[in-house]
């Protein structure tokens, strides 16, 4: 577009010979690129053919090196576009090829009014300017006017587009240094991901590994268990019969416990003197005491026994017995006036003791129920030998004691037995 034009006066004489040349085209055949006016090769160049296409185009057609300034190789197309020549007709060819399908559109319209409906729509769309822009100014109806128009619109587009291009490298520099701060920020939050992945896998790793230990330790107190179940129900197939003896022992316990506790208690009896009961049978010898009163669990009361006089003085041997009643056989021994000695028949006494004991004794009593079979022989040796005085008493107890005193004060000859002081004593077995 001339001044004159800017400025609102007549057409210059390039407006006026792009006129003259279009009204030589006369029919339906499109304009070729040599065919347009003078002041449409700039723009068509610059809108419609990209600068790397027209690098590559012009040195495909060209055998001179080319410019390698953008700007020399466009006004260099500009040149060779004014008329008909190689670069020229590659360029028609190209251009032709590249806008098929918008030549096609335009091709419908069918006056000069029509393409310039088309052309404003086209516009306005601002998708496909390039291929209308071209479209539009090599077609057979596009006149003098309607092609001032079209360079005017297309003038005015490019100021558009490059304040539009300002404003989007303004825009993108922004978002360039947003992203630069986007980026590290990713980078910081992507490494504290990793860092917190890293610690959760370690933990259900650990997690993982205490489960699996744990599983064992099930798994072999499980074992274990079952193990445990086997052997009990071995042993109670292999002793059928042991819930009656644990009932037994039970028994037993009881009963152990109850005789300890009797005893206990005929030992605190002897230690307390009771007084001196009037003798209820005369001046006589009393009645033998009977082994149900001794051997009851309440109190028995013993009368004074006549025992001899060379028991007194003497050494009573007790061989066997309860432990827990060797101090009630002792003062029963003593209070006769005889010195007591025991043995406890092998548990816990040596066989040697034994013999010095049987060596010391005037008087043998021997609680069978409780000592070795050694033992016994040995006592039943001694005192065949020696024509020793010996008394067995089957169940070891005070009132089995007392009975086998009164057996061996019965087997003295008469004249001999002397009768001691009356004395009471509890006895409890």
């Amino acid at each position: 577009m001339c001044a004159e034009e800017r400025l609102g006066q007549p057409p210059c004489r390039h407006a006026q010979a792009a006129a003259a040349a279009v009204s030589l085209v006369r029919g339906s055949r499109r304009r070729r690129l040599w065919d347009l006016a003078p002041t449409a090769y700039c723009p068509v160049i610059g809108v419609c053919v990209p600068l790397p296409l027209l690098r590559r185009v012009a040195q495909k057609v060209v055998d001179a090196p080319l410019p390698q300034d953008d700007y020399e190789l466009h006004c260099a197309a500009i040149t060779e576009s004014k008329s008909r020549t190689a670069l020229a007709e590659r360029l028609q060819r190209e251009l032709d090829e590249r806008f098929a399908p918008t030549l096609a559109a335009a091709a419908r319209c069918k006056s000069t009014p029509e393409l310039a409906q088309w052309w404003q729509r086209q516009l306005q769309d601002g998708e496909a300017v390039p291929a209308a822009f071209w479209a539009a100014l090599t077609h057979a109806r596009c006149d003098a006017v309607l092609e001032e128009r079209v360079l005017r619109d297309i003038h005015m587009l490019q100021h558009q587009v490059g304040a539009a291009e300002r404003v989007d490298r303004a825009r993108f520099a922004e978002l360039a240094r947003e992203h630069g701060v986007l980026v590290r920020e990713l980078a910081a939050a992507q490494q504290r991901s990793t860092q917190a992945l890293a610690q959760r896998t370690a933990c259900i790793e650990q997690q993982a590994a205490e489960l699996v230990r744990l599983r064992a330790a099930l798994i072999a107190r499980d074992t274990a268990l079952q193990s445990l179940r086997a052997e009990v129900e071995e042993l109670r197939a292999g002793m059928p019969d042991l819930p009656a003896r644990r009932a037994q022992a039970e028994q037993i316990t009881r009963q152990q416990a109850r005789i300890d506790s009797l005893e206990r208690r005929l030992a605190e009896a002897l230690r307390t003197p009771r007084a001196t009961e009037p003798q209820a049978r005369g001046a006589g010898t009393p009645g033998p005491v009977s082994p149900e009163a001794a051997e009851a669990p309440a109190a028995s009361v013993v009368t004074a026994l006549p025992l001899p006089p060379r028991l007194r003085d003497k050494a009573v041997l007790c061989v066997g017995g309860r432990s827990g009643s060797v101090p009630v056989y002792r003062q029963l021994v003593e209070r006769t006036g005889g010195q007591f000695l025991h043995h406890d028949g092998g548990e816990e006494d040596s066989p040697a003791q034994l013999e010095s004991s049987l060596a010391a004794a005037d008087l043998v009593i021997c609680q069978t129920g409780c000592i070795s079979h050694g033992a016994y022989w040995r006592v039943k040796d001694h005192c065949k030998r020696t024509g020793k005085q010996c008394v067995f008493v089957d169940k070891p107890s005070a009132a089995g004691l007392m009975r086998g005193l009164q057996e061996a004060a019965s087997l003295l000859p008469p004249g001999q037995e002397a009768t001691v002081s009356p004395a009471t004593s509890a006895v409890q077995d």
